[in-house]
């Protein structure tokens, strides 16, 4: 059985991002652990991309750095919408 993600206050994940990380066992834990501002700051940092070959690298960078703990994004102004 596949486990959905939580979306968030501001940003519903999209597809694509929702895919690899329900895909991905050790980034789904840290999916559910993070707050909402956290998770809408990860689903910014992908969607802000204007380009689809950046937004799959944020994707699979987003991934490994879950993967490692990390919580949200790094080097990155934020999300406009907070």
């Amino acid at each position: 059985m596949r486990r959905r993600i939580r979306d968030n206050a501001v940003h519903k994940a999209p597809a694509d991002l929702r895919a690899a990380i329900e895909s991905d066992p050790k980034a789904r834990s840290v999916w559910a652990d993070i707050t909402p501002l956290a998770r809408n700051e990860w689903i910014c940092w992908v969607t802000s991309a204007k380009q689809s070959e950046t937004r799959e690298r944020r994707i699979a960078v987003g991934l490994d750095k879950m993967r490692k703990g990390m919580r949200r994004p790094c080097c990155w102004a934020g999300c406009p919408h907070r």
